[in-house]
Parts: C-alpha cells; sequence; structure tokens
C-alpha cells in the first residue's frame, strides 16, 4: 500500500469525512520521481464541528502519526466543517510554489 492510500485509509477509517482529497504534490519538489513525500489534505468531516483550526489539524496529525514521523516530509492541510466547506464553494487553496530544491538551481 502507498503512503498516500494510507493516509487516505487512515483518515477515512478515523474521521466522519464527508469529503476526502489527499494528493501527493511531491513531483513539484528537488525529490527523486515516485516519492511519496509531500502531500495536500483537504477534509470535510463533522469531526471538526465546534472546533478551531488548530484542534482540527491536532486531530489529523494525531490520527497521521506515525507517518508523519518518519515518511512523511510536508502536509499542507485543509479542514473544513460543512458549512466551512460550503462557504469555501468546495474548493481548497491551491498550494505555493517550492522555493527550495529545483526552483533555486541555476537554469
Amino acid at each position: 500500500m502507498s503512503i498516500q492510500q494510507r493516509i487516505e485509509q487512515t483518515l477515512a477509517d478515523g474521521l466522519e469525512a464527508l469529503h476526502l482529497e489527499v494528493i501527493n504534490e511531491s513531483g513539484q519538489h528537488n525529490v527523486p520521481p515516485g516519492s511519496e513525500s509531500h502531500f495536500k489534505v483537504v477534509i470535510v468531516s463533522s469531526d471538526f464541528e465546534g472546533k478551531n483550526l488548530v484542534a482540527q489539524h491536532r486531530l489529523v496529525y494525531k490520527l497521521l502519526g506515525g507517518e508523519l514521523e518518519s515518511r512523511v516530509h510536508a502536509l499542507a492541510l485543509h479542514t473544513f466543517t460543512e458549512q466551512g466547506w460550503r462557504d469555501a464553494r468546495g474548493t481548497a487553496p491551491m498550494s505555493p510554489p517550492c522555493l527550495g530544491g529545483k526552483s533555486r538551481e541555476p537554469a
């Protein structure tokens, strides 16, 4: 099972997800082809109701503890309640461009 699949499965098992996207953004960074080290997670869950953003992220970090300690270098979290997702019109922010690695190398 890939790291992306493990993240998806762990979050699906641990939260009441109404919407879940796990996007491998490793290809946008200076890592070997096929790497699984940089991810963007978009999750809409009733488990986030009444929690501030920090508490929402802590809940995700707790579930993904093992993956984050050893395999994942970067994790962009976009957590939403159902109402927050409606307010965002069903979209999460784009990830910024990588400012290290290949982008710093001379052309």
